[in-house]
């Protein structure tokens, strides 16, 4: 519900604040007053385009903010969290509208998109007035309603899931038909590459290991005189470094006899020798059976070679290749048996629409069910509201020869509202007066059914009078037992009903004329609707009557 309106700057309204009633809030005041301005502050709060010209004379912009408690819609909340705004049982929306520059838009304190504010609204409140469609009577709406009343959002659900599952079976068999056409190209490339990889058989990092034997083998020349030069050197020529060290180890070794010092020194010796003569011996058998390098020279190059061309082919390095490999496996598996595949995803696909449709059909039949129901409903109550001739329709289409997500059909609401003329869509019926009063009816049908937590009806007793606009205020009560309902009146019957009144008045002072709004107590609310009841003069007799009409 909304439970605070500021106002600043719109046209005659300087600065303005409410706090609203959960109930019955009315608003009245003479004609040119300024009641049309909460409507349209109240329009802009629910994703109306504004401009410019709203903003008041000398003011560079205009501001509405309104607070809504959302404690009980839910669905305002998970989209607040889904657009990655802040949620909780309030949502502030304030809207900036500049004389000249971009309008902006705010969600709990967060810059946000009027499509978004436009979104929520939907939940939030619905709008009836003279020039305006409601959103509970657009047709993208009028589907939602008729399920709301039936009970039908398990149905709903269960169609949406069923239709989810048509589309990925559908889906799934478009693929499959689509790779049909090249199958056997794409089943003899797969087992080429397959074999291919195969017939290699590569490890991971062959090619590096390559690359280092490869190296080794072209130099292997050098190598092999190096080791054979060290070998010489180390140990086997006369005077080698290990002849060397052994005659020195031994001269250390004699000297241990007169000095323990040289212990150390002479093991130290020793160990180096040993060690040179296991160098040497290493050394000694580098090469050996390599002879022929040349042609392993040859065989290494081919190989590094047709391994190079794989990864081209492949573009991809040969770790990839590998991983790739059981990739390609299942994939030709599958093309092998693409008959059978093709087979059981047309299975899949005709069982899906099988349900598919059973289920749309039988949310059909629902919907005739409710749509009866409502129609009646709505045709009692647009009676009882001074439109004795009027029939409320729900007419149901198929939309498409296959369900979609809600099923087959497009829900219109008509209405014919002079005997002898047939019945018309909601949606153009040209007067504000009945479109308010077909509203009116529809909540009071829908009383306790859906989101929408507050419902304005601007001039909603167009046409009316005497005994037929008290039955329009106590309608509207009743559909204030349910949801918050703001409603601008010229009628001391309907106003005489509201849980609180509010007076609307223009002032002049300083050489400007603005607009105010004040909650009136008990003695200024008998004022008021005398007024309403008398004109401008009122007598003791007029003020009897409006106590006597805010008793009953």
């Amino acid at each position: 519900m909304l439970a605070e309106l500021r106002i600043r700057d719109l046209l005659l309204i300087a600065d303005l604040s409410l706090s609203f009633s959960p109930g019955f809030n009315v608003l009245t005041g003479e004609t040119g007053a300024g009641k049309s301005l909460i409507a349209q502050a109240v329009s802009l709060l629910l994703g109306r385009r504004a401009e410019g010209e709203l903003v008041r004379r000398g003011a560079e912009t205009a501001e509405v903010e309104g607070l809504f408690v959302v404690a009980d819609e839910p669905a305002v909340r998970e989209r607040l969290l889904a657009a990655g705004l802040p949620a909780s049982d309030e949502l502030l929306v304030r809207r900036v509208i500049p004389a000249d520059g971009r309008q902006r838009c705010f969600l709990n304190g967060r810059l946000a998109s009027l499509p978004l504010l436009a979104e929520l609204a939907r939940d939030l409140a619905s709008f009836a007035g003279q020039h305006e469609h409601l959103a509970l009577l657009e047709p993208s709406r009028q589907r939602d309603i008729l399920d709301d009343f039936g009970r039908l959002a398990a149905d709903r659900e269960e169609m949406a899931r069923l239709h989810a599952a048509a589309v990925e079976a559908s889906g799934r068999l478009s693929d499959l038909r689509e790779r049909e056409k090249d199958r056997a190209q794409r089943l003899d490339w797969l087992l080429f590459r397959l074999r291919e990889i195969e017939a290699l058989a590569p490890a991971p990092d062959e090619l590096d290991t390559l690359a280092r034997e490869i190296e080794r083998l072209r130099h292997l020349g050098f190598l092999l005189l190096t080791a054979r030069r060290a070998v010489d050197e180390l140990y086997e020529r006369d005077g080698a470094v290990f002849e060397r060290l052994g005659a020195l180890a031994r001269d250390l070794r004699r000297a241990v006899e007169h000095d323990g010092t040289f212990g150390g020194p002479a093991g130290t010796v020793e160990e180096a020798a040993a060690l040179i003569a296991e160098v040497a011996r290493g050394l000694r058998d580098y090469g050996a059976g390599e002879e022929t390098a040349p042609e392993r020279l040859d065989e290494l190059a081919g190989r590094r070679a047709a391994l190079e061309a794989l990864v081209r082919k492949h573009g991809m390095p040969l770790p990839e290749i590998l991983a790739s490999k059981e990739g390609l496996a299942t994939e030709a598996a599958e093309l092998a048996r693409f008959p059978e595949a093709l087979s059981e995803a047309e299975a899949t696909l005709a069982r899906a629409l099988s349900a598919s449709r059973h289920r749309a059909e039988a949310l059909t039949e629902a919907r005739r069910r409710a749509g009866g129901k409502l129609a009646k409903a709505v045709t009692a109550e647009l009676r009882d509201l001074a439109m004795p001739g009027a029939a409320f329709r729900v007419d149901l289409r198929a939309e498409a020869r296959e369900p979609g997500p809600l099923g087959f059909d497009v829900v219109e609401f008509s209405v014919a509202l002079n005997p002898g003329e047939g019945a018309h869509p909601l949606r153009t019926t040209a007067s504000g007066g009945e479109l308010s009063r077909l509203m009116l009816a529809l909540r009071r049908a829908l009383a306790g059914v859906g989101p929408v937590g507050t419902h304005v009806f601007d001039e909603v007793d167009a046409g009316i009078g005497g005994a037929q606009a008290a039955l329009v205020g106590r309608k509207l009560r009743e559909v204030s037992s349910h949801h918050q309902v703001l409603c601008i009146t010229h009628l001391p019957q309907i106003a005489g009903l509201a849980d609180e009144h509010f007076l609307v008045a223009k002032l002049v002072g300083d050489g400007r004329t603005a607009t105010t709004v004040r909650r009136l107590t008990a003695d200024e609310r008998v004022e008021e609707i005398a007024r309403m009841l008398g004109g401008e003069t009122l007598t003791d007799r007029t003020r009897a009557a409006a106590r006597e009409l805010l008793r009953r």
